[in-house]
């Protein structure tokens, strides 16, 4: 079992992250969960992995969050799968300018997917989970007991 302070530092992670996320295997799916502010730093992350010259290099890729198995990977074709999310550095800019876009107009409780207009013969499909203005992605953890108060 974590320690406290172990479970402490996740929980700050998450916060700093902006949103919690899960791969769900069973409906394929990658689960991003957040406040508007809090997925658009999934944009962010999208942008700013595209600027590193790194990555402009098939395989390269870049893990995030508390667990580090969210990965953006650059490969030759978009798409989502156990993985990752990938593709070339303009697939990744595409995705990012279409979150951006679904979430424009989106209101809390929404749920996005991105699938067909990203990368249709993709295994897998990204989802988004809008939530209120001020949600905690750690409280979203099932891993991390109830915070201390």
């Amino acid at each position: 079992m974590p320690s406290d302070s172990l479970n402490e530092a996740t929980r700050r992670e998450w916060r700093q992250l902006g949103f919690f996320y899960e791969l769900d295997d069973e409906s394929k799916a990658w689960r991003l969960t957040g406040s508007r502010a809090g997925l658009l730093r999934f944009v962010d992350i999208l942008h700013s992995y595209i600027k590193k010259p790194r990555h402009d290099f098939i395989g390269e890729h870049s893990h995030y969050g508390p667990y580090q198995y969210l990965k953006i990977m650059t490969l030759p074709e978009a798409g989502f799968d156990g993985d990752s999310i990938h593709g070339n550095l303009a697939d990744i800019e595409r995705l990012a300018t279409t979150i951006e876009s679904k979430l424009a107009t989106a209101r809390p409780g929404a749920v996005l997917v991105i699938w067909e207009d990203f990368a249709a013969r993709s295994p897998y499909a990204l989802i988004l989970q809008l939530r209120e203005d001020g949600f905690d992605p750690a409280l979203a953890d099932p891993h991390l007991p109830p915070a201390q108060r």
